[in-house]
């Protein structure tokens, strides 16, 4: 069976290393590629086919809520988990609504990180419980 790629696109290096870290305890999956920049993320989207994208909304040169419309848009299949800061409903329905498969907030991802993963591989979406606890 192969395993499941996956591109990390946020701008600060230390997240990217520690979700790759949480990404890395299931053999089941591979970080393939990361960048800090929405617009860098469409690039190695040319040249690679992950199958999910966990995104930031807030990023340089292209923000991530553009940024999952432009992939949705081009790439329909890729998956797409925002993992962000911002618990704001309407962050939540902006991303959801072009094209995001999951939400999750960052003070969350090290408990359920892998269920988010595990859901949207399913086909299914994941909102992150804090959103409306």
């Amino acid at each position: 069976m192969s395993k499941y790629r996956i591109i990390l696109a946020d701008d600060h290096v230390l997240v990217r290393a520690g979700i790759k870290r949480i990404i890395q305890e299931d053999p089941h999956l591979t970080v393939v590629d990361e960048t800090g920049d929405g617009l860098e993320l469409l690039r190695l989207l040319e040249e690679t086919t992950p199958n999910m994208v966990i995104i930031d909304i807030s990023m340089p040169g292209l923000g991530g809520i553009e940024a999952i419309k432009i992939i949705k848009e081009l790439y329909p299949k890729i998956k797409i988990l925002v993992l962000t800061m911002h618990k704001s409903k309407e962050y939540l329905y902006e991303a959801m609504n072009n094209g995001g498969d999951g939400y999750l907030l960052k003070e969350d991802a090290n408990d359920i990180l892998h269920s988010a993963i595990a859901t949207i591989r399913r086909g299914g979406t994941f909102i992150s419980p804090l959103i409306f606890g």
